[in-house]
């Protein structure tokens, strides 16, 4: 067990490590998940100038990727869709709609120029073996583009994920410019479906962005959406228009998508409906408003870290002023081989050191005679002589000999010396050639790659201020039951999803509660209606004990848990005879229960007196017996200010009558 332990350890950890590397967390330094990056080298090595079928680019690709066709297909597509570094032709699906690409045998594909001049450099590539080791591929691209931060990308692998939100590229070579000259950056995310967004919790990549569609009005009776969020189609917003029209949150009357190239959402509203009402209830139940978290992981020097965007866009800017300088170097490199090369030939044809060989006989002598008559000019040389320069001196035909030009071998070397001395000016400030390199990159590309989604403050939606009363609630006083399944004739009212309704019984019970379907009170429900939590609901209570003992109280409800009974009468088998919303002014009379030799039979209390206590408190008693029957005389309602006038409230007398006061 314990080898078998041991094995499972070893080959999970293995696996989670590839996974995480080499499958779906990104590489910081060129931007790119593994399919991609062979997708791309695929397309370097089979460019012409011409388009390719999609078919024979992951046929191509697939002697990189070891994971079939479907997914170099599907990975390809996504990012021919992202429009930098694919050039596509024919049907590659639809962002907006959602809808898919024709088959792979149909559409066809190529790099743009844009990929041609920043991701690749055949000298300075690093090469692997790929996994069956009969073809090479990249480590990683020379990338010189912030290919991480352009092309966003999510990935979920063991442990971990990713979720990159893509950025403006224009504005990501503005940030490395301003970046360079010390100033600070700061970037947001920019969607190809363009729409509104509010960044004020986007935390530099750590936070999340609020996205909204465009809606606008076009006249009284239709709203058109014309964006749509990122994350979300056509198809998916219009699913969910529909089902918030089915629950009565939105009132549409029909909705026609003629999205082509551009969405277009028409949305027809119901009579009666303003379209002012129906754009903040599409943000507020729809998908026409989303929120998308960032989490920013990459895979940096082969292992997992969690950078800040401004981190990457920092690290990305010394990556590139790096790679500008190797191949700078590199570039300085060629043009002295070729400058050494042109003089070692000017020097072997002008100085007439080809005839020293004429009368050696063997080819060490031939050799010896080149060598001496080239030390003699060491003065002129670039560099150091060696034995490739011999041979490639021994290899030059007469012909090339007698047809020589002098006057065109110095102007050559003239232009190459101007060369070098170009790149060296360059390579002595290379903070200056970055910007400018950065510069004519914006100058040439920039016009292609316009903000599409607008950045702006978005004012959250209360979805209960615009919620529609689209729930009727009734009560049956028969069976007891109160709910939106119910059909009686009591207590009728229309609320939306996010009120609360104070329901209280003759029996003392009540409960605070969102609109029920069906909920049975016990009791004879004397008082139903809305309820304001901020405000809370003020009542006078007088009831009776089962002992018939007479209590009077005035309350204030306002603490609750929702669906949760409460008693208003301390004790079973009790029952309130008045209850009265707001604050009452009058005398309660009461009857006491005939008993022998009484003489008092009724006694008064003035309600005035009644002390606010809390809703189970028992109250203050308002007789010293028994009581048969309780009534108010000449009750005044006064309720306070900003309370219902008291005739949303109810009196009951002893006899189980309610009357609306």
């Amino acid at each position: 067990m314990a080898q078998l332990e041991e094995l499972m350890q070893r080959n999970f950890l293995e696996y989670s490590s590839y996974f995480v590397l080499d499958r779906a967390i990104p590489e910081l330094r060129d931007g790119l998940k593994p399919v991609q990056r062979r997708i791309l080298h695929t397309l370097f090595a089979m460019s012409d100038g011409r388009f390719h079928k999609v078919a024979n680019v992951i046929g191509e690709t697939m002697k990189l990727h070891p994971h079939g066709d479907a997914s170099i297909g599907d990975a390809l597509v996504v990012l021919a869709n992202k429009d930098y570094f694919i050039e596509k032709q024919g049907n590659f699906g639809n962002l907006a709609t959602g809808h898919r690409s024709a088959a792979a045998r149909y559409i066809e594909c190529r790099l743009t120029d844009l990929a041609l001049e920043t991701l690749f450099h055949k000298s300075l590539t690093e090469l692997v073996p790929s996994y069956d080791g009969r073809s090479p591929e990249p480590v990683r691209l020379p990338a010189k583009l912030p290919v991480i931060l352009m092309l966003g990308t999510e990935g979920i692998a063991v442990g971990m994920a990713t979720k990159l939100l893509p950025h403006n590229l224009k504005e990501l070579w503005e940030a490395q410019i301003a970046i360079l000259q010390g100033k600070p950056v700061s970037l947001f995310p920019d969607f190809p479906q363009g729409g509104l967004m509010d960044v004020d919790a986007y935390d530099d990549g750590r936070g999340k962005v609020e996205v909204r569609a465009r809606v606008n009005v076009r006249d009284k009776k239709h709203v058109v959406i014309s964006e749509v969020p990122y994350g979300t189609t056509t198809e998916s917003l219009i699913a969910s228009i529909e089902n918030a029209a089915q629950k009565g949150r939105v009132k549409v009357s029909s909705i026609d998508d003629f999205t082509t190239d551009h969405v277009e959402i028409d949305l027809a509203l119901a009579r009666g409906v303003a379209a002012k009402e129906v754009v903040p209830q599409l943000y507020a139940y729809t998908d026409c408003s989303v929120s998308i978290s960032s989490n920013v992981t990459v895979i940096n020097d082969r292992k997992p870290v969690q950078l800040t965007v401004t981190e990457i866009i920092n690290i990305l800017t010394d990556q590139l002023k790096m790679q500008l300088k190797v191949e700078l170097e590199f570039d300085r490199n060629q043009l002295l081989d070729k400058q050494h090369w042109l003089t070692l030939e000017q020097i072997f044809v002008e100085k007439r050191v080809y005839k020293r060989i004429e009368e050696a006989t063997t080819e060490e002598s031939v050799r010896e005679e080149i060598m001496k008559g080239m030390a003699k000019h060491k003065k002129l040389f670039v560099r150091p002589m060696v034995e490739e320069d011999i041979k490639r001196l021994l290899e030059i035909r007469i012909r090339r000999i007698s047809a020589y030009d002098i006057e065109k071998n110095r102007r050559d070397i003239v232009e190459i010396q101007k060369k070098i001395d170009a790149v060296d000016k360059k390579l002595s400030n290379m903070k200056r050639t970055t910007v400018e390199y950065v510069s004519s990159l914006i100058k040439k590309y920039g016009d292609r790659f316009p903000r599409r989604t607008e950045i702006t403050r978005i004012k959250a939606v209360d979805k209960k201020t615009v919620a529609r009363d689209n729930i009727k609630l009734s009560y049956d006083k028969d069976s007891g039951f109160f709910g939106s399944d119910v059909r009686g004739d009591h207590f009728k009212m229309a609320v939306s999803e996010y009120a609360l309704v104070l329901g209280i019984a003759s029996d003392g019970t009540y409960r605070i509660m969102p609109p029920p379907e069906k909920v049975l009170f016990t009791g004879k429900l004397l008082y139903c209606e809305p309820f304001d939590p901020d405000k809370g609901a003020e009542f006078t209570v007088v009831y009776r004990d089962k002992q018939k003992i007479a209590y009077g109280k005035r309350i204030r409800i306002e603490k609750f848990i929702r669906n949760r009974e409460y008693q208003l009468i301390k004790g079973k088998a009790g029952k309130i005879d008045l209850l009265l919303a707001g604050d009452i002014q009058g005398k309660l009379q009461m009857n006491f229960v005939p008993a022998k030799r009484q003489r008092v039979k009724k006694a008064t209390y003035d309600a005035a007196g009644l002390q606010f206590v809390s809703p189970t408190a028992r109250g203050s008693r308002l007789a010293p017996k028994a009581v048969a029957k309780i009534k108010l005389e000449k009750t005044a309602v006064k309720p306070p200010a900003d309370k219902k006038p008291a005739s949303s409230g109810h009196s009951v007398d002893s006899d189980g009558q309610g009357e609306l006061l």
